[in-house]
């Protein structure tokens, strides 16, 4: 038999470790200088320059005959490193961008080498068994009255959002009416607000479902007053309703008013879906959760970890009370979920995503909730918190910062006073290019602002002083 090539050795089985070892110190490696060379939170020169510097680097990316494994490494996860826009720097604040925990991380990998596919019980013994301990465990938190909670883990809150609708769709009266079998009943009609993410209209669309009816929301948030009216407007319609919520806008981080909107939903039968990608994590903190008084009324609820969870991409969940709510996703392939395997005990995986072939993205959460808890979770969500609470403190003692709000989470949206939206614009693509920090922006009733968006809760206030003083020095004056 011929030699496998240089390079071919597996990650899984008893020698996988001994292989990836050597490999794993090309990798630390290339990652300790790729950052180095870097010097900042992102790359300068902008767009061209990194893709120059890509291309010259990596060129030919596809040889007759490769350079080796070592060789590929570093050259790749060096060049990768260096071009990257590193979250980990407390001066990358543009968005919800985590750096996630070197602990998580390591998990990551052991995934990656065991490669797991979370269809069918039989190539995921374990991970399956895992899945489901540790999901319900975090849906538990979502909905602690609740005897049987269940969540699926998804790619992120799109996902979430979109298999949400999905549910509630399909949850929705079934063609035909009392009086008239036959006629056609009128589709699920989604209430939101102005304030939701992208996710959830663009959900609609893929779904087929109506433009969702879309509520202004000047100041950030869902008014429920708002909500009633357009309720009762619709009374009329005889058909369906899925009211949406936010629990952390992309925006600014606020939250809606999730019990009252959750009362205004049950007085007029109106389905309800909060989308908590972002501020879910409150759960784990025992300072913050009450802003989230009212999730558990929701039929569904999105969580995201490679949020304010610190994990990598991806790790999303959709809570649900009760197993009942996710029958709509039951289905049958016979060489995955055949029927006599499930009567036999074989676990049914198939009708937990719309996805076949799935990561176990669970491993990282599961080691991230062992090693931490739900108590050490929480401190660096209060860290985090703070540390937004530091910058607005920052900007309102500022004489030349004008500060949108007090932050509801980790988002802190300003800008130097006076100027107009063209200079702020002009200011963040500037200090992009130049490397020197990511800032995000937000478009409000009131105009342009710049976002930062606080992911590390290992940043201090000095880092937060140097952040406000590279603004200053782009800003004209």
């Amino acid at each position: 038999m011929t030699v496998p090539p240089a390079g071919t050795a597996l990650a899984g089985g008893t020698n996988g470790p001994r292989a990836l070892r050597p490999l794993l110190d090309t990798v630390l490696d290339a990652l300790t200088t790729g950052a180095e060379d870097r010097a900042g939170p992102l790359p300068p020169g902008g767009p061209d320059t990194v893709t120059r510097a890509v291309r010259d680097a990596c060129h030919p990316v596809f040889p007759d005959h490769g350079t080796g494994p070592h060789a590929a490494l570093r050259t790749l996860v060096h060049t990768l490193a260096a071009g990257a826009a590193d979250p980990a720097d407390p001066h990358c604040a543009a968005h919800l961008h985590c750096p996630p925990l070197a602990l998580a991380t390591a998990a990551d990998l052991a995934a990656c080498a065991l490669n797991p596919s979370m269809d069918s019980w039989d190539q995921a013994p374990a991970a399956s068994a895992l899945e489901a301990l540790t999901s319900r465990a975090l849906a538990a938190l979502v909905y602690p009255q609740a005897t049987d909670p269940d969540a699926l883990i998804t790619t992120g809150g799109t996902e979430s959002n979109q298999l949400a609708l999905l549910l509630a769709r399909e949850a929705a009266a079934p063609a035909g009416t009392a009086t008239d079998p036959h006629r056609p009943a009128r589709p699920l009609q989604i209430v939101c607000g102005a304030n939701a993410h992208h996710s959830i209209p663009r959900s609609a669309w893929l779904l087929g479902l109506p433009e969702p009816l879309t509520l202004p929301t000047p100041d950030g948030i869902l008014t429920p007053d708002t909500v009633h009216t357009c309720l009762a407007n619709l009374a009329g319609r005889a058909g369906p309703v899925l009211l949406t919520a936010t629990a952390g806008t992309t925006d600014s981080g606020a939250i809606d008013p999730l019990a009252a909107l959750a009362d205004v939903a049950a007085q007029h039968g109106a389905r309800f879906h909060i989308d908590a990608a972002y501020g879910g994590a409150l759960l784990f903190s025992d300072t913050h959760r009450s802003a989230l008084h009212g999730l558990a009324r929701a039929h569904t609820v999105g969580l995201d970890l490679h949020k304010l969870g610190w994990q990598p991409v991806a790790a999303g969940l959709l809570a649900v009370p009760g197993p009942a709510t996710l029958a709509p996703l039951a289905h049958q392939a016979d060489y995955l979920n055949a029927d006599d395997d499930t009567e036999a005990g074989l676990p049914d995986l198939l009708s937990r995503s719309l996805r076949t072939t799935r990561r176990p993205d669970i491993l990282k959460i599961a080691v991230t909730l062992k090693a931490l808890g739900r108590h050490g979770l929480g401190e660096l969500v209060d860290h985090t918190l703070a540390a937004a609470q530091t910058l607005a403190d920052l900007i309102e003692a500022h004489p030349r910062y004008e500060l949108h709000s007090r932050p509801a989470l980790s988002t802190v949206l300003f800008r130097p006073t006076g100027a107009d939206d063209t200079t702020l614009a002009t200011i963040r693509r500037t200090l992009l290019t130049d490397g020197q920090a990511v800032l995000g922006r937000a478009t409000t009733p009131t105009g342009l602002w710049l976002k930062a968006t606080l992911l590390n809760p290992h940043t201090q206030p000095g880092d937060l002083t140097t952040l406000l003083k590279l603004v200053e020095g782009h800003t004209p004056r």
